[in-house]
């Protein structure tokens, strides 16, 4: 496989990703739906234009798009990444989401600052809370000196970036650092934005699932500090809101 020097939007030159990209265009081009995609283009707010491509569509189109390619090397998902990010149409974000996905098991503590220039990047709940559970918390359970940088994106000012640091733990059930999740929750509870609340009460909504005792203590012990719409998401499947209030 060949890696070299740099290519279209600062990514690595890459044979793989030259293949993937020159398969992926031409495949998602070619099924777009223009009235389909005006309408998903409205109900994702215009954080992008899209091509009109439903997700049992896209996924299909994308099995094609990858049959009989290689296994990626770390630098064959930077230079694919990178380069869907650069096009403009969301479909093409969402394939990258789903290969980083598929291959974050061979991915590095090295492409963490690749994750957040994703995530800073046309940014909006599509694509950040699935790099935040399924790439960057792979990250950080491969390499736990990542929790410093976690640490750092939690206070950061982009609404985006500590909305990943909540979540990143989202998939780790028994391996969830208890102790950090509360503190970011705590870290972030007066946050002005829906998004940033929203994602507190969903980070402790799944970890309720395995201890839901330990998230009735906490918001027993805090209730006072998060909004009502933190405290709802959180108890929404472990029963009404605990006592005393």
């Amino acid at each position: 496989m060949t890696v070299t020097g740099e290519g279209p939007a600062g990514a690595p030159h890459s044979a793989l990703a030259d293949t993937v990209m020159e398969r992926l265009t031409a495949a998602y081009g070619g099924a777009a739906d223009p009235v389909r995609a005006a309408a998903m283009r409205a109900y994702m707010k215009d954080v992008a234009p899209f091509l009109g491509l439903p997700t049992p569509d896209r996924r299909a189109l994308s099995r094609t798009v990858l049959a009989g390619t290689p296994r990626p090397a770390e630098a064959d998902c930077t230079a694919i990444a990178l380069r869907c990010w650069a096009l403009p149409h969301r479909e093409y974000h969402y394939f990258a989401v789903d290969y980083l996905r598929r291959h974050a098991g061979s991915l590095s503590s090295a492409f963490l600052p690749v994750t957040r220039r994703l995530v800073t990047t046309a940014s909006w709940w599509d694509t950040v809370d699935l790099l935040a559970a399924h790439v960057v918390g792979a990250l950080v359970a491969a390499d736990p000196r990542l929790t410093a940088d976690m640490d750092e994106w939690i206070a950061d000012a982009d609404l985006w970036v500590a909305r990943t640091a909540l979540l990143h733990q989202l998939r780790y059930r028994e391996r969830t650092d208890t102790e950090r999740l509360f503190a970011y929750c705590l870290r972030q509870s007066g946050h002005p934005d829906f998004f940033v609340r929203k994602a507190i009460g969903w980070c402790l909504r799944e970890y309720a699932k395995t201890d839901p005792d330990a998230v009735r203590a906490f918001l027993v012990r805090e209730r006072g500090r998060f909004a009502p719409l933190t405290v709802r998401e959180a108890l929404k499947n472990i029963g009404a809101a605990p006592e005393p209030l």
